[in-house]
């Protein structure tokens, strides 16, 4: 912090007990700054924790605190916010996982993310997933598309949106006017979530354990893309960008400044138009979605 190198160039270890600094008793400064005491409180507790992801946590909170917002802690719907907290009360419904911190390199740029992704363990999604999928598009995309995770031919074929979803989604791109080539596309989720019946392999909701494991290789693209619009495809993702409060159906096609762009909207997701009960709430689903894309084209 006092060498001002921010979160996303360090590389966090565990340290023996030993080796493990005690926390300060009194509000200090971080390179000349005031923290707030509750955050000392906080971080006491949270390093207490066994989430190997708790360090990265922390300096990102406290990075935030000093050079963004200091009254952040106050904001309980902002997602760092929300993962410090949950430091704090683990849900033993989840299995702990390791997250995706330690297997990101210091000062990478997207072609090093994405061959350290490949080797990604930081959850159990890679045990059964074909390959990561990583994001493709533009390094210079001023636009950036955030979706759920891989489906079934995203798994097979190594790249996102090129399945059935992919199929509306490159058709409302072209109405919407919004070339493919010039945007950068991703997932919150990196590995295919499914469950086998039979042949088929049906696509799962991550947990939130799952989000918040994958959530530092999104981090680390948002912060080397720096778009200025940045579009989060369906609930899933919107919840990973906006909190866990945001619901599509009442908060979508709105632009909102948020930490990764100063304009941030949510829509719904291709595959949503694909689940659709008739034909009908097919095209209404495809129609906002449209809309939605139309509104980014414009920004």
């Amino acid at each position: 912090m006092r060498d001002g190198v921010p979160p996303a160039d360090v590389r966090w270890r565990e340290a023996s007990s030993v080796e493990q600094p005690l926390l300060p008793s009194e509000p200090s400064s971080a390179g000349g700054a005031k923290v707030p005491r509750q955050f000392l409180d906080l971080a006491r507790r949270a390093a207490a924790a066994t989430d190997p992801s708790r360090w990265q946590i922390l300096y990102d909170t406290l990075w935030r605190l000093v050079h963004e917002d200091r009254e952040l802690l106050k904001n309980a719907r902002d997602p760092g916010v929300r993962r410090l907290h949950a430091l704090l009360t683990p849900t033993a419904a989840e299995p702990e996982t390791a997250g995706a911190a330690a297997f990101i390199p210091s000062g990478a740029g997207l072609a090093e993310l994405k061959a350290a992704a490949a080797r990604c363990k930081g959850c159990d999604l890679y045990r059964h997933a074909t390959q990561t999928v990583f994001g493709r598009g533009s390094a210079d995309a001023r636009i950036v598309l955030v979706g759920e995770q891989p489906g079934d031919q995203e798994d097979l074929q190594g790249a996102p949106f090129v399945g059935p979803a992919g199929e509306v989604f490159d058709r409302a791109l072209a109405e919407a006017g919004l070339a493919r080539e010039k945007l950068y596309v991703t997932n919150a989720v990196k590995h295919f979530k499914f469950e086998q019946r039979g042949k088929r392999r049906i696509h799962q909701t991550p947990r939130a354990s799952e989000l918040n494991a994958c959530r530092p290789w999104l981090e680390a693209e948002l912060t080397l893309l720096k778009p200025e619009v940045l579009v989060c495809l369906g609930a899933t993702a919107a919840r990973a960008i906006f909190g866990d409060k945001f619901r599509i159906t009442k908060d979508r096609g709105r632009f909102a400044p948020t930490r990764w762009a100063p304009k941030t909207i949510a829509t719904y997701h291709p595959s949503a138009v694909l689940r659709g009960e008739d034909d009908a709430q097919k095209a209404e689903l495809y129609g906002m979605l449209l809309d939605d894309l139309r509104k980014v084209a414009r920004a």
